[in-house]
């Protein structure tokens, strides 16, 4: 019966389709690091760009995906519109590579011992078989992820065996023949039939796929063949751009726009010369003839092949095109606009670049805080109220990125599972909340600056001198902080502890100075307060610096437990190389604090 087909059918594409989306989910993911570097170097070269799309597309099995990474990537400025052209054709001409490995079907052994490995009757088990072995035998770095990879592709055959079993059935009655040749007799329902599967199916390699499994069935026509392939093209790009558009810039929108202006170019440029050699007879035989799983995939390859080298050279008119479609919109207000635009949806499915775009954000984070630090300083010898604005100003910018990354962050872990990219995901959580705080220290101390000002409070020389020597040791932690975070500087890091110890006692010495001096009343009560509000928050500052070196530490050490107990070692006095630059600042920046109380006491 043939609803029992019917079924067998179905569970094959079901099979299929899971096992090319774990193929292709994997290989992005083990790959992403890679693409990351190799993306962000692509040159104002169309060749080299077309290359890149092509050889990027045949790694991760997806032109879609390809389309859509390059579109995160003129979000945030890493490339140019114009620098993903070359990008686009090539993706379109690589994703042909997966329907020349499903040609795999038409192998025939014929006896022959080797030739029998390559058959998929073979492959799907031996793969399955491998996949399985690095999943539950192997620990080694990306073993589970290989695993799937091999898994991926023994379940994409597994799925296509029995595919092409099930449709041997309808086959032998003459029916699937019937229906592909009515498709060939009305290229414009073969049209709509390739368009609207890819459509559904998001995926021009798996609609190819399908094809090539019926195919070994009962070959199809040529004739039928080219009027679907072409529909697939138009399918597959809508929803590319539809994907390109969500939550995106003008120019990452004009990626999908560009990408099915190129896919209706090729589309005509296919049917009218097919059309023209057909109505001259230069096709000859080729027209009825009916192709197998290699013809379709020949087919498909030739099609996209030429097309890409007819079409490369006008490229720059879809570009045009797509600027007048797609429209500027108005600057946004944010002056850090940019790199918050770089926080987009569409590379969550590449953790290596969505993790770039948070990076970026929070380089300028701590940036903006580490200048708001040093301006709030310098208004307690020097009062301006313009930059007092400039401080509250940027403050707002913090917490508003603050957020963006968050939010981002939150969305992004679900699509998270590489150890290194869990271990980024924690650290970038732990840093932007920590760089925040360090915004926020830098407007208390703005704020106690402008209570001096309103109520005429002046320190005295002696309490300026003594925070002077306080904030010098401030920015030696900062500037060991910046390349912790910037470089991941495990080196850098581990100087941050020794020195905020050190400052945290030296905070405790000048405390018991005041009040030394207040006692001998050579220093009034309200500004005794605002000498020690001004203190607490340096030294919040410097355990917040500690607290993005640990971070750095942890993230670098295989072992988080480790890096913890690192820590708490330091306190115990266990370590000699936090013991030997504790010893050197505490002498260092003491002796400048005798100094100071010599000079007030000469």
């Amino acid at each position: 019966m043939y609803i029992f087909n019917a079924i067998s059918l179905l569970g094959g594409l079901a099979l299929f389709l899971y096992g090319m989306r774990l193929m292709s989910s994997n290989l992005k993911e083990g790959s992403s690091g890679t693409l990351k570097v190799v993306m962000e170097k692509v040159t104002n070269n169309p060749l080299k760009a077309f290359i890149l799309g092509v050889a990027v597309t045949a790694i991760i099995q997806s032109s879609t995906a390809t389309i859509v990474i390059t579109s995160g990537l003129v979000a945030a400025g890493i490339i140019s519109l114009r620098q993903s052209l070359g990008i686009i054709i090539g993706a379109n001409v690589g994703t042909t590579v997966t329907g020349q490995i499903i040609r795999l079907l038409d192998v025939n052994a014929d006896g022959n011992f080797w030739l029998r490995f390559f058959q998929p009757v073979t492959l799907a088990p031996l793969a399955l078989i491998v996949g399985i072995s690095l999943i539950m035998f192997f620990k080694f770095n990306k073993s589970d992820n290989l695993g799937n990879i091999a898994i991926g592709f023994g379940v994409l055959f597994t799925g296509l065996l029995n595919m092409t079993a099930a449709v041997s059935e309808f086959s032998d009655n003459g029916m699937l023949g019937k229906v592909f040749y009515s498709l060939g007799d009305n290229p414009w329902l073969g049209y709509l039939a390739g368009a609207g599967v890819a459509f559904v199916l998001q995926s021009s390699s798996a609609t190819i796929g399908i094809l090539q499994a019926f195919s070994m069935a009962r070959g199809i026509p040529f004739r039928t063949i080219y009027v679907i392939i072409v529909g697939v093209y138009l399918g597959d790009c809508v929803t590319t751009a539809i994907v390109c558009s969500i939550g995106a810039k003008p120019d990452a929108r004009r990626v999908g726009i560009i990408n099915i202006l190129y896919n209706l170019s090729k589309t005509l440029a296919v049917v009218v010369v097919v059309f023209i050699l057909h109505k001259f007879g230069l096709w000859g035989s080729l027209w009825d003839r009916e192709l197998t799983s290699g013809g379709i995939a020949n087919t498909n390859s030739a099609f996209n092949l030429i097309c890409a080298v007819a079409l490369l050279p006008v490229t720059g008119t879809f570009e045009k095109l797509s600027k007048r479609i797609v429209k500027d919109e108005a600057v946004a207000a944010n002056k850090y606009a940019e790199q918050i635009s770089a926080l987009n949806p569409v590379f969550f499915s590449t953790p290596a670049l969505a993790f770039r775009s948070c990076y970026n954000v929070l380089i300028t984070m701590l940036e903006v805080s580490y200048v708001n630090i040093e301006k709030a300083l310098g208004l307690v010898e020097k009062y301006d109220e313009a930059v007092v604005k400039e401080i509250y100003a940027e403050e707002e910018n913090i917490d508003y990125m603050t957020d963006c990354v968050d939010n981002y962050l939150v969305k992004l872990s679900p699509h998270v599972s590489e150890d290194l990219h869990i271990k980024i995901l924690n650290q970038y959580h732990r840093v932007v909340s920590e760089f925040e705080h360090l915004g926020d220290h830098a407007v208390h101390i703005a704020d106690a600056a402008t209570s001096m000002r309103k109520d005429g409070i002046v320190f005295s020389g002696v309490a300026l001198k003594e925070m002077e020597v306080v904030e010098k040791l401030l920015k030696e932690i900062l500037e060991y902080t910046r390349p912790a975070f910037i470089k991941r500087d495990v080196n850098a890091a581990y100087h941050i502890e020794p020195l905020e110890e050190v400052i945290d006692e030296m905070i405790d010495t000048v405390h018991d100075n005041h009040l030394a001096r207040l006692r001998e009343g050579k220093c009034s009560i309200p500004a005794g307060v605002i000498f020690m509000n001004i203190l607490s928050n340096i030294g919040s500052i410097a355990d917040t610096c500690s607290n993005i070196g640990i971070a750095t530490i942890t993230r670098a050490n295989e072992n988080e437990h480790l890096a913890h107990s690192y820590v708490t070692g330091l306190h115990a006095g266990q370590n000699s190389r936090f013991n030997k630059e504790f010893d050197q600042a505490h002498k260092q920046y003491y002796r400048l604090l005798e100094e100071v109380d010599s000079a007030a006491n000469a």
